[in-house]
């Protein structure tokens, strides 16, 4: 029996973070992961759909260039290209991440691993072999798996979820995607560009529905604009595989409808990786499909964590890291803060993009809070025009004390622009410390500091 530190279950970007730090800081670690190293955020999700949307952005951007003066045909487009290069950019970063174990000493077991005890993990090799591995702390970082309803099951083949729909490269002539998150949104701008006739289908009124109802709406008049066909606020859908197509059957406006499509994509959400680890075995108390979890992410076992997509929402790769980082520091002795979640940003990676911190405008008036709305769009940003840059806008909601409740950005670089935002929130800043930093020009950054003049009555450029 080899004896550790830290055991970490799982080597997505919550786990090999956590490996990482807890190393920095002195400790033994090892690391157990059945597939590549990076996780499916690597592998099957952050990393190969950028990829495929930035294809899909270039399809758009060619469209645009004989307004900049110059002229260039568009010849074909390539599904099958765009998907391979997408699926090899992620091999690659794999092996980066096998660099990053070397690198910190961490010792690399390929297999699954269960808990025997809270202390003792047995890896089966994925050549057969079996290992036990003793562990002084315990992080678990196993991710999440699909989501599913009666009705709405992924089988692989028609009805995929976001990972088989990667792998993909004969792209279908039609596609009805169920669920208009992240996901689904992301998809339906790729698929669109290349080709495919998409129809989205989604419960809530709105596309993004977590996102503030003005974001929603600016992201929809796009869709529209690029030939998206979408039913929101159907009272009921599911979706059946026929062999040849797909039925996709949805309750709109009281009247059951079906609808064919060569495939369809289940975008209904995760759930936490929970079965297969011995979890049960040990105790692990479990919370509607998630571990339950403190602000430092222990479990209710002494010296065992969870971390990233098992631990519950936010389900995002860069949430996931954070915690990592928190679990690692803790069980090292230190002091780590913990992580206010409306801090955590998220990000939609379609165009335009949206990206967005704190609370929505919807939930300032469910709170009854006292608030201030400052919205600029970019059509007004000098920068903007020249780059042809101008759709979307940047809103931010203030409350009674100039501090930031929340911000919204949708256009070209809404996912670059928003950290400033976030370390606004972070730092318990005030309305005055962004309007005595100077923000340079022109740029589309600047508008961050003129949304929230805005919010107070004295913006200088709209």
């Amino acid at each position: 029996m080899k004896s550790f530190d830290v055991v970490v279950l799982g080597a997505g970007p919550g786990g090999y973070v956590a490996a990482i730090r807890a190393s920095q800081l002195g400790k033994k670690v090892a690391i157990v992961e059945y597939d590549k190293l990076g996780g499916v955020c690597l592998n099957r999700g952050c990393i190969p759909t950028k990829a495929l949307l930035k294809s899909a952005h270039s399809v758009h951007e060619v469209a645009d260039l004989k307004s900049l003066g110059v002229n260039v045909k568009l010849e074909g487009l390539d599904g099958a290209v765009a998907v391979k290069r997408a699926n090899e950019i992620a091999a690659g970063m794999s092996k980066g991440i096998a660099f990053l174990m070397k690198k910190n000493k961490i010792e690399v077991f390929q297999g699954k691993g269960v808990f025997k005890t809270a202390k003792v993990i047995e890896v089966t090799m994925n050549d057969g072999k079996k290992e036990e591995l003793q562990a002084g702390s315990v992080i678990i970082a196993t991710g999440a798996k699909y989501k599913t309803f009666p009705g709405l099951e992924h089988n692989g083949k028609n009805l995929v979820g976001a990972w088989e729909a990667l792998a993909i490269q004969k792209l279908p002539k039609s596609v009805g995607i169920i669920g208009a998150g992240a996901i689904g949104v992301e998809f339906a701008y790729f698929w669109n560009a290349f080709g495919v006739d998409v129809t989205i289908f989604e419960m809530q009124k709105n596309l993004l529905p977590i996102e503030d109802t003005d974001v929603s709406l600016e992201v929809e008049k796009h869709y529209k604009k690029y030939g998206v066909k979408m039913h929101l606020g159907v009272e009921k859908v599911s979706a059946k595989d026929n062999g040849k197509d797909v039925t996709i059957t949805a309750t709109i406006n009281g009247k059951a409808q079906d609808f064919k499509f060569d495939m369809g994509l289940i975008a209904v959400g995760m759930v936490g990786q929970l079965e297969g680890y011995g979890l049960e075995k040990i105790g692990v108390k479990t919370e509607r499909g998630f571990i339950a979890v403190n602000e430092y992410y222990q479990t209710n076992v002494p010296g065992v964590y969870a971390i990233g997509d098992v631990a519950g929402p936010p389900l995002l790769a860069h949430a996931a890291s954070h915690e990592g980082v928190v679990a690692a520091e803790h069980l090292a002795g230190k002091h780590p803060h913990a992580i206010d979640k409306l801090n955590i940003p998220g990000c939609t990676y379609c165009q335009p993009q949206v990206a967005s911190v704190g609370l929505t405008e919807r939930a300032c008036k469910e709170q009854k809070l006292d608030y201030k709305v400052g919205k600029i769009p970019f059509m007004a940003n000098g920068k903007a025009i020249a780059s042809n840059e101008k759709d979307g806008f940047i809103k931010v909601i203030t409350g009674k004390y100039g501090e930031l409740l929340g911000a919204h950005i949708v256009g070209t670089q809404a996912t670059e622009l928003i950290h400033e935002y976030v370390l606004f929130r972070t730092m318990e800043g005030i309305d005055e410390e962004i309007f005595a930093t100077v923000h340079p020009h022109p740029t589309l950054g600047e508008f961050l500091s003129e949304a929230v003049m805005a919010a107070k009555g004295r913006s200088l450029n709209y």
